[in-house]
Protein backbone atom coordinates (compact mmCIF):
# COMPACT_ATOMS: atom_id res chain seq x y z
CA UNK A 1 0.00 0.00 0.00
CA UNK A 2 1.37 3.41 -0.97
CA UNK A 3 1.01 6.43 1.22
CA UNK A 4 1.12 9.83 -0.39
CA UNK A 5 2.90 12.46 1.62
CA UNK A 6 1.15 15.82 1.65
CA UNK A 7 2.93 18.51 -0.33
CA UNK A 8 4.74 21.06 1.82
CA UNK A 9 2.80 24.29 2.02
CA UNK A 10 4.34 27.48 0.64
CA UNK A 11 3.77 30.23 3.16
CA UNK A 12 3.72 33.88 2.15
CA UNK A 13 6.57 35.61 3.93
CA UNK A 14 7.05 39.27 4.85
CA UNK A 15 10.31 39.53 2.86
CA UNK A 16 11.18 39.07 -0.81
CA UNK A 17 14.40 38.72 -2.76
CA UNK A 18 16.13 42.10 -3.09
CA UNK A 19 14.54 43.66 0.02
CA UNK A 20 16.61 45.65 2.49
CA UNK A 21 16.33 44.02 5.93
CA UNK A 22 17.72 44.39 9.45
CA UNK A 23 18.85 41.30 11.40
CA UNK A 24 17.19 41.35 14.84
CA UNK A 25 18.73 38.32 16.56
CA UNK A 26 21.92 36.32 16.75
CA UNK A 27 25.58 37.09 16.16
CA UNK A 28 24.88 39.45 13.22
CA UNK A 29 22.25 41.57 15.00
CA UNK A 30 22.54 45.25 14.01
CA UNK A 31 20.62 48.24 12.63
CA UNK A 32 22.64 48.11 9.40
CA UNK A 33 20.44 47.34 6.35
CA UNK A 34 21.43 44.30 4.30
CA UNK A 35 20.05 42.76 1.12
CA UNK A 36 18.07 39.50 0.89
CA UNK A 37 19.75 37.22 -1.66
CA UNK A 38 17.39 34.22 -1.57
CA UNK A 39 14.10 33.21 0.07
CA UNK A 40 12.94 29.65 0.82
CA UNK A 41 9.24 29.92 1.67
CA UNK A 42 8.77 26.20 2.42
CA UNK A 43 11.52 26.05 5.06
CA UNK A 44 10.89 29.70 6.11
CA UNK A 45 14.58 30.60 5.69
CA UNK A 46 16.33 33.55 4.04
CA UNK A 47 19.90 34.14 2.90
CA UNK A 48 21.05 37.66 3.75
CA UNK A 49 24.18 39.26 2.31
CA UNK A 50 27.10 39.07 4.75
CA UNK A 51 25.15 37.21 7.46
CA UNK A 52 25.83 33.73 8.91
CA UNK A 53 29.08 33.25 6.99
CA UNK A 54 30.63 29.76 6.90
CA UNK A 55 33.79 28.41 5.25
CA UNK A 56 33.32 26.03 2.31
CA UNK A 57 36.30 23.93 1.28
CA UNK A 58 36.45 23.50 -2.49
CA UNK A 59 38.29 20.83 -4.41
CA UNK A 60 40.41 21.83 -7.37
CA UNK A 61 38.38 21.97 -10.60
CA UNK A 62 38.75 23.42 -14.09
CA UNK A 63 37.05 26.67 -12.99
CA UNK A 64 39.11 26.84 -9.77
CA UNK A 65 42.39 24.96 -10.37
CA UNK A 66 43.88 25.72 -6.94
CA UNK A 67 40.80 24.85 -4.89
CA UNK A 68 40.81 26.49 -1.46
CA UNK A 69 38.38 27.94 1.07
CA UNK A 70 35.49 30.29 0.29
CA UNK A 71 33.16 32.07 2.71
CA UNK A 72 29.48 31.72 1.78
CA UNK A 73 26.24 32.89 3.42
CA UNK A 74 24.03 30.29 5.07
CA UNK A 75 20.27 30.64 5.65
CA UNK A 76 18.74 32.12 8.80
CA UNK A 77 15.15 31.97 10.01
CA UNK A 78 12.80 34.56 8.54
CA UNK A 79 11.60 35.55 12.02
CA UNK A 80 15.04 37.06 12.72
CA UNK A 81 14.74 39.79 10.07
CA UNK A 82 12.60 42.93 9.71
CA UNK A 83 12.11 45.11 6.64
CA UNK A 84 14.25 48.25 6.76
CA UNK A 85 12.30 51.51 6.67
CA UNK A 86 14.08 54.58 5.25
CA UNK A 87 11.61 56.83 7.09
CA UNK A 88 12.39 55.33 10.52
CA UNK A 89 16.01 54.44 9.84
CA UNK A 90 15.53 50.98 11.38
CA UNK A 91 13.51 47.79 10.95
CA UNK A 92 9.73 47.74 11.08
CA UNK A 93 7.04 45.10 11.29
CA UNK A 94 4.69 44.88 8.32
CA UNK A 95 1.04 44.27 7.63
CA UNK A 96 -0.80 43.47 4.40
CA UNK A 97 -3.30 46.01 3.05
CA UNK A 98 -5.42 46.02 -0.09
CA UNK A 99 -4.65 49.00 -2.33
CA UNK A 100 -6.51 49.15 -5.66
CA UNK A 101 -7.26 45.42 -5.38
CA UNK A 102 -3.60 44.47 -4.84
CA UNK A 103 -1.93 43.25 -1.66
CA UNK A 104 0.73 45.71 -0.47
CA UNK A 105 3.16 45.39 2.43
CA UNK A 106 2.90 48.42 4.71
CA UNK A 107 5.13 49.34 7.65
CA UNK A 108 3.18 49.27 10.94
CA UNK A 109 4.85 52.27 12.59
CA UNK A 110 5.79 54.39 9.57
CA UNK A 111 3.11 53.57 6.97
CA UNK A 112 5.75 53.03 4.23
CA UNK A 113 4.59 51.00 1.21
CA UNK A 114 7.21 48.35 0.36
CA UNK A 115 5.79 47.10 -2.96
Amino acid sequence: MLFNKPKPQRKQLHVKKGDKVVVTAGQYKSDEPREVLKVDSIKRRVIVQGVNLRWKHQRPSQQNPKGGRVQIEQPIDVSNVLLFSEKLGRGTRTKIELVDGKKVRVGVRCGTHFD
